[in-house]
């Protein structure tokens, strides 16, 4: 069976996205067609790439890297669920996938969005970040409005049209996933 990870790309206090990968999640596993696992950055406190680590810090940090890689790894391909930030995703989303290349390479990606707009600039720069890595990302994605699918901008109440996107998304993200395992 396929083994998918779903990226919570946002490490912010307080973020929407824990409530939009725990929807994801749900609503992915119960379709039994791979299993599926949330993966949260705010559990991989990585160090900004290349930036200088005090020696004291240095074994911890590198212990995250690897642990990071090597989850990543362990996927046959990826959700990744982000916020939009200024036309783009965070900057913990993108300073975690400065880190990955092959662990990644000849996977597929899904994505799932939430912002003004459902978060289509962030996967739209997602597209070109991973196109270098040499993930495939499929066409469907879900995006949720934070005006119509956030009560207060802030509790999570999707509307029921989403599940077509979704379903949508997994079937193209499964297909995709299984062919690229082929010449892994």
């Amino acid at each position: 069976m396929l083994k998918i990870g779903i990226v919570l790309g946002s490490v912010r206090e307080g973020r929407n996205g824990e409530a939009v990968a725990n929807w994801m999640y749900e609503f992915a596993k119960n379709r039994n067609d791979a299993e599926y696992e949330i993966v949260d950055l705010a559990d991989y406190p990585l160090p900004l790439l290349g930036a200088k680590v005090d020696e004291a810090d240095q074994a911890k940090a590198e212990a995250t890297i690897q642990a990071w890689k090597d989850k990543m790894a362990s996927f046959d391909g990826y959700i990744f669920i982000t916020p939009e930030y200024n036309h783009a995703i965070g900057g913990a989303l993108k300073n975690a996938t400065d880190y990955l290349n092959a662990e990644v390479n000849n996977k597929a990606a899904g994505f799932v969005g939430y912002g003004s707009l459902g978060g289509t600039r962030a996967h739209e720069n997602l597209r070109l970040i991973l196109g270098e890595l040499q993930v495939a990302d499929v066409r469907t994605a879900v995006t949720f409005s934070l005006m119509s699918d956030f009560e207060n901008f802030s509790v999570f109440k999707p509307a029921d049209y989403h599940a077509n996107n979704a379903n949508e998304m997994l079937d193209q993200l499964i297909k995709w996933s299984g062919a690229l395992k082929t010449i892994r």
